[in-house]
């Protein structure tokens, strides 16, 4: 296919990732699609998540026509990767918590991994840990309730302090940590808030410009942009068509699914 580079991500989050690779790649076209209908998948079961990821990145490959799929939800990563790479005839890159990089810009040996409760605590992200931060100690600290402040934010209402200070409180208890990893592509969107929330200079590490990388390197020919470009939604919601503007995506679409039998899954008493 010759269309653009799709960005998913459950919600608003992927639009960090999409400004990263606007960033590296400004001529590239790309497209957006948020599965807002089922926000936030990190409660959904494992198996429910990985049927959903397939069925709604093929839809929405159909519908923009793209030529790589980028999935920009660490959740989506770590369970839909190889599912989505076998149903898909497309580059399909992934998202990985900045783990090395930040190991290798921390000082004092002293990280923290700020992500979803569902990243903080699946084994693979321990494996990352271990393998490339196994000389470091690493605090892993689960802050859901900023996903809901991201998603409030882009849809024009106020940040709460109060709930970034709670989120972030745990951090400062180490007088060492120097360097936090944004395991979760909400939370650069609120990089700045993040930063003056802090009561010391601290290096934030997200994973946006490395995966803006990886596209360059298995996108080409990188398509052109050409007009407007679209974002598609599960669920409309129109507060968020002047943030999806501001990130290039000037078309918001309704991605239309038949997704019966996945909510019937996610209802159903688990076996």
């Amino acid at each position: 296919m010759s269309g653009p580079i799709l960005v998913f991500d459950s919600g608003v989050g992927g639009l960090s990732v999409a400004a990263a690779i606007r960033q590296r790649l400004p001529q590239a076209s790309l497209a957006y699609v948020c599965d807002n209908a089922m926000l936030p998948y990190g409660t959904k079961r494992d198996a429910w998540l990985v049927a959903r990821c397939v069925t709604v990145c093929e839809a929405a490959v159909a519908a923009s026509g793209a030529c790589a799929l980028v999935v920009a939800c660490n959740t989506a990563s770590t369970l839909a990767l190889e599912a989505l790479r076998a149903r898909l005839q497309i580059p399909v890159v992934g998202t990985v918590p900045a783990i090395k990089p930040a190991a290798a810009l921390s000082r004092s040996g002293h990280l923290a991994l700020l992500a979803t409760s569902a990243t903080v605590n699946r084994p693979y992200t321990r494996r990352l840990i271990e393998t490339f931060a196994g000389h470091c100690q690493v605090q892993r600290l689960a802050a859901d309730p900023l996903v809901a402040q991201a998603e409030h934010w882009l849809a024009g209402a106020a940040l709460d302090p109060s709930i970034i200070d709670a989120c972030l409180a745990p951090l400062w208890q180490d007088p060492e940590l120097d360097t936090v990893v944004l395991g979760c592509t909400h939370f650069p969107l609120l990089g700045e808030a993040l930063a003056a929330a802090a009561p010391r200079p601290v290096t934030w590490v997200d994973s946006g410009d490395a995966i803006a990388r990886r596209v360059a390197q298995v996108v080409s020919p990188l398509p052109a942009m050409a007009g407007p470009q679209t974002a598609w939604l599960t669920r409309a919601a129109p507060l968020l068509a002047p943030a999806l503007a501001r990130f290039g995506f000037a078309h918001a679409r309704y991605l239309a699914l038949d997704d019966s039998a996945d909510i019937a899954s996610l209802t159903s008493p688990a076996p």
